[in-house]
């Protein structure tokens, strides 16, 4: 079922769904980070020179320079760290459009099964700042356990396992569940979600490729929550009418499990 699920949501990232996705996050994360450079050296030009001015007020003129220089300086360590800032930010504006990744798995992958509903925006907005949380808990913890040998990877792998496991199932489950019922249909299957959060924590230690991570949670998530919800009758017979049957004319492939 895991690796089913998996093998599934790697063939959905080579989907035109998912490259548009992927294309919109990773174009929105660049103008985040551009937005960000500019904002920093602009604050950096705006308090500095006033400081250093009023701090020398007989100094020579190229003094007057210096907050340009901090300026550029802010803006290259800024520069920089958008090896680390890429991550997160990605993963915050990912957040924004799992809804439409997990109807396109939803719809193509599971013509039989109702599609969900897409998560409330509030709640949405909140989900998309638990999953930032965890992109930086994990890098935070990667980081701060580079001097454990032994430990680092096996914390990683665990910590960003559970998390990752646990939010990104809820999600899923969320689209044809209330939040009570979501997180009991994760308690009830604990072991498995932990399991697969553990081959998403391995995807997101690959550098490059963890810009995915989102992508590939969302969509390994939709298909192990069909799996599950087709071992205790399916969802065809949830009374909500915001969930309705895909009509695509495809193979279901929950078959294949």
């Amino acid at each position: 079922m895991i690796f089913t699920s998996a093998r599934l949501a790697l063939s959905d990232l080579l989907s035109p769904p998912f490259r548009a996705t992927l294309w919109k996050s990773l174009g929105l994360t660049a103008v985040v980070l551009v937005v960000l450079w500019f904002g920093v050296e602009a604050v950096f030009e705006w308090l500095a020179v006033p400081f250093l001015t009023n701090l020398f007020p007989d100094a020579p003129q190229w003094v007057d320079q210096a907050g340009n220089v901090a300026g550029w300086g802010a803006g290259l360590a800024l520069a920089i760290g958008l090896l680390f800032l890429i991550g997160p930010i990605s993963a915050i504006i990912a957040g924004f459009f799992l809804d439409d990744v997990a109807e396109v798995v939803e719809r193509d992958g599971y013509p039989g099964a109702p599609v969900g509903r897409p998560v409330p925006l509030l709640r949405g907005i909140v989900l998309s700042v638990k999953f930032f949380g965890i992109v930086i808990l994990g890098n935070v913890i990667a980081l701060a356990l580079l001097l454990v040998p032994g430990v680092n990877i096996v914390a990683f792998f665990l910590v960003n396992g559970y998390l990752v496991g646990r939010e990104y199932f809820e999600f899923a489950a969320m689209r044809y569940r209330n939040e009570a019922d979501a997180k009991d249909l994760r308690s009830r299957h604990s072991t498995t979600i932990f399991l697969a959060g553990l081959l998403v924590a391995l995807f997101m230690a690959i550098p490059i490729v963890n810009l995915l991570t989102p992508l590939f949670a969302a969509a390994l998530m939709v298909h192990l929550h069909q799996r599950i919800s087709a071992r205790h009758g399916g969802l065809v017979g949830l009374d909500d009418p915001r969930v309705r049957v895909a009509d695509a004319p495809k193979a279901d492939r929950a078959a294949e499990a």
